[in-house]
């Protein structure tokens, strides 16, 4: 169990996450938020707020960014296919070939004008190693929606689930009405 101390109070993690799942879950079913509420024992406006605070706007307008990318064809092909207004996927070789024999500043150059471009974006989906994500997502203050393809450093490409990556762009554009998970 996953316990915090709060002053008095001693909390429960695991509690609270059981609770978020079963709210989501009922919802995904059908459910109102108040007869969610009423089977949980809790306010409607906490279930209201909790979808407040996870929702991803739907038909926002959404880029993709991510490297090393092992099937780039296949997830650009996907990206067309659902109306994604911005892809930028490399494979192992073309994020070397992006910094090889070069200087520093042009990188520099480059790359702040690619974080740029995708702040213009509502949704930014990113793919890349756990660190690279994170310094990524500190850099927009958009919603980001993080693809791990490993640990960092990642040597050679990775294959991304095509059929997660479409159903995530579909869920995000109001297309489909289950939950996505990887």
């Amino acid at each position: 169990m996953d316990f915090v101390r709060i002053g008095d109070k001693v909390i429960n993690r695991s509690k609270i996450d059981r609770t978020i799942d079963k709210i989501l879950e009922l919802r995904c079913k059908g459910m109102s938020q108040q007869d969610v509420a009423n089977e949980l024992n809790c306010d409607r406006t906490f279930i209201s707020r909790l979808e407040g605070l996870g929702e991803v706007r739907k038909g926002s307008s959404i880029a993709v960014v991510g490297f090393p990318v092992g099937n780039k064809q296949q997830i650009e092909q996907i990206a067309r296919e659902e109306g994604v207004d911005f892809t930028m996927v490399l494979d192992d070789r073309e994020r070397w070939a992006f910094v090889k024999g070069r200087d520093g500043l042009e990188v520099l150059d480059d790359l702040l004008q690619i974080i740029h471009n995708i702040r213009r974006f509502d949704t930014v989906i990113l793919m890349g190693s756990d660190r690279r994500l994170e310094l990524m997502r500190s850099m927009l203050d958009k919603e980001v929606i993080p693809i791990v393809l490993g640990q960092s450093p990642i040597v050679g490409d990775v294959q991304v689930d095509a059929v997660f990556f479409r159903d995530m762009l579909r869920a995000l554009k109001g297309d489909a009405h289950e939950e996505v998970s990887q």
